[in-house]
This record gives structure tokens, sequence and C-alpha cells, in this order.
């Protein structure tokens, strides 16, 4: 499956307020997300060492499906395709490990 391709499908299980015209939604959406999968994250330094358990691993992938589906959508409602989004993504990195710029801080590096 390709980026597109998952876009493209779950999109058909969006079901938000004015779905098509509004990323505040699903900008709303990532951000809980993203804070669940940290959360599952947190429990497993304090409650198993870090030892991250085959269970806890498929937690995580649940929450991580769940990060996925929101920026599919906000991808979406920008008019942007993931398989862009991931080529530009790699193109930049590569260009600042092409630079020794992999480590410090700042988009522009």
């Amino acid at each position: 499956m390709t980026f597109n391709d998952y876009q493209s499908q779950s999109r058909k299980t969006a079901i938000y307020p004015d779905l098509g015209k509004n990323f505040v939604y699903p900008v709303l959406g990532l951000a809980g997300e993203a804070g669940e999968v940290a959360d599952k994250i947190k429990k497993t330094l304090r409650d198993d060492h870090g030892v991250v358990t085959e269970e806890k691993k498929m937690e995580i992938k649940k929450e991580l499906g769940d990060v996925l589906w929101y920026v599919a959508q906000i991808a979406t409602e920008l008019g942007l395709s993931l398989d862009e989004i991931a080529n530009v993504n790699l193109e930049k990195l590569f260009s600042r490990m092409e630079r020794g710029k992999l480590s410090g801080s700042g988009d522009n590096r």
C-alpha cells in the first residue's frame, strides 16, 4: 500500500464537522492521538521499566494508526499528497545528512 492509497481509503471513514473545509478538527485529533502514544510510552517507563512488551507494542501500533489517520485527513483537507509529503521529508533529511546538519535545531538547517 502506498501513502496515497492509505490517504484515499482512510478518507472514506472521515466523519467530522465541515468535512472538506475543516483542517482544525483533524489537527486537534492529531494532538490528542500523539498524546495517547506518548502516554503509552510514559506508562511503559513507569510500570514496565522501559520494557516494551508485545501487548504494549500492539497498543502503540493502534495509536500510531490513529496518528496516521489524522495526518492523512490534514493532508487531504489542505490538498496535499501523503506520498509527496513523505518524499519531501526524505529529501530534506538526506540533504541535512549530506551537509552534516541532522543534529541541531531550526527548520532551515
